[in-house]
């Protein structure tokens, strides 16, 4: 089921919402855990029953790590099994038809296979059990023995489709006891706002700018049109997944659970380095946590901080997805990182804030370029057509008709993606001298911003989250 759907917004959300404020609170998880598998069993019903072995397998080995506690060589033997078990899960949904395409390239026969959709947010849930899993036997938390708050904890519907990804310690507490309030849940929904009106007013309205220019015949179309095409892209992609980390934020909070943000405004940035502390937060705390310093991290020689650094990124590009095209973007994020690291980051510092800022939104257009192509093949042309090579021309009609009949969306898409667009919002409400007015203004924008989005959405058919694939 789609946030940004109507049956989401007018049928499920209400129901669910009522049931849960009108319960006793202890029934609460209980309603919220029944809302989660049926929002999750919504578009593939036969999933759910992955997700349920999930639960169950993880919940049995964190118990099971715990009991261990006073032998730490079978405690890791169980960690081993549980982190393997996932992982092999995860494999064989997303990526053996990748291994078996990359084996039948060499073999001189083919390997015969049935695709199988990807149950969807499998990424997402597999690392959150897996955070579990580690933090217990790291003993950063204690495994929990009431399987309605574990089950809950993974299948929790605001954040399992796309995250942000959540550790177990992190919201702990919330599982047992979580304060509901008028003032948090109005945040909620400001926040649920702000994403949608992201994903479905910013986002699908520049996506198909993008999606013109991408079924354009290679070496057909402009340099102009290329950065126009991959600027387009970067934008639906921010207002796409960042909408909908702010729309999981904006729900938690209406159920009373905090999440903490998974962007701050990434395209500000002035480094690479800069890019990734503000771009899919969670994830990057995930490979940093469990992975990064596991194998060192910094305490060690600075070849083998190279390799930790390349290896990270390796991991984070299949994370993405199972194609050579997202293996070469994580390892060109890898070196980029490596480079600024330990041969021109001083240098970069010095520089004036606009270059490092230019500096950096062209490494990281490129870098979109590598995420969306269906190949690198394509990636490398697409690329090539940007800087000249294999451009029809520097500027045409069709460039100069895309900058001049949107730029007012574009300048929309500018200021959103930057604090400015925020503070802006903020002032038009602040600016009256009455806390009461003030109020009614605030209320009169969020509900014009809402009615405004579900006019896109009735006009609009299927319109999925970009990350759902992952």
């Amino acid at each position: 089921m789609l946030f940004s759907s109507v049956t989401f917004l007018f049928v499920f959300l209400p129901v669910t919402m009522a049931l849960y404020y009108i319960v006793p609170q202890k029934f609460r998880n209980v309603i919220m855990l029944i809302a989660s598998l049926i929002f999750y069993a919504w578009g593939e019903p036969i999933y759910i029953v992955l997700m349920v072995l999930s639960i169950l397998l993880n919940y049995i080995c964190g118990l099971d790590i715990e009991d261990k506690r006073d032998d730490p060589r079978k405690m890791r033997r169980s960690l081993i099994f549980a982190v393997v078990v996932n992982l092999l899960l995860l494999g064989f949904f997303k990526y053996y038809g990748f291994l078996l395409d990359s084996l039948n390239a060499v073999l001189p026969v083919d390997i015969p296979y049935r695709d199988l959709p990807l149950p969807i947010g499998i990424s997402f849930y597999t690392f959150q059990a897996m955070s579990y899993i580690i933090d217990v036997y790291r003993g950063e938390a204690k495994s929990q023995k009431n399987i309605l708050y574990f089950a809950l904890y993974i299948s929790m519907f605001p954040q399992l489709i796309a995250g942000p990804i959540v550790r177990y310690v992190d919201i702990e507490a919330q599982l047992k006891n979580r304060v509901l309030s008028m003032r948090k849940f109005g945040l909620g929904a400001e926040y649920f706002i702000i994403g949608l009106a992201k994903k479905v007013i910013l986002a699908n309205s520049i996506g198909q700018i993008y999606e013109q220019i991408a079924s354009l015949q290679m070496g057909s179309f402009s340099v102009l049109t290329a950065w126009v095409g991959c600027i387009s892209y970067a934008f639906q992609i921010y207002f796409d997944f960042s909408g909908y980390s702010d729309m999981a934020i904006g729900l938690g909070k209406m159920f009373g659970f905090e999440f903490r943000k998974n962007f701050d405004y990434p395209y500000i940035s002035t480094s690479i380095t800069e890019f990734w502390r503000r771009w899919h937060i969670s994830l990057s705390t995930w490979f940093r946590e469990y992975v990064y310093i596991p194998l060192g991290g910094n305490r060690c020689t600075q070849s083998r901080q190279i390799m930790n650094l390349l290896v990270v990124w390796m991991l984070t590009g299949l994370w993405h997805g199972a194609a050579w095209n997202f293996l070469f973007w994580g390892l060109y994020y890898g070196i980029l990182l490596v480079l600024e690291k330990f041969v021109w980051g001083g240098k970069l510092e010095r520089l004036p804030s606009a270059a490092k800022h230019i500096y950096s939104m062209v490494f990281v257009l490129i870098g979109w370029v590598f995420f969306f192509s269906p190949s690198l093949g394509y990636a490398f042309n697409y690329i090539g057509v940007m800087f000249g090579a294999g451009a029809s021309a520097f500027a045409d009609k069709q460039a100069l008709f895309y900058v001049f009949t949107h730029w007012l969306l574009y300048l929309i898409a500018i200021l959103g993606s930057s604090a400015l667009g925020l503070n802006l919002l903020k002032q038009i409400i602040g600016g009256f001298n009455s806390a009461r007015i003030r109020k009614v203004a605030a209320g009169v924008v969020y509900i014009s911003i809402f009615l405004i989005s579900v006019a896109y959405l009735v006009t609009e058919t299927f319109n999925p989250f970009l990350y759902f694939r992952f």
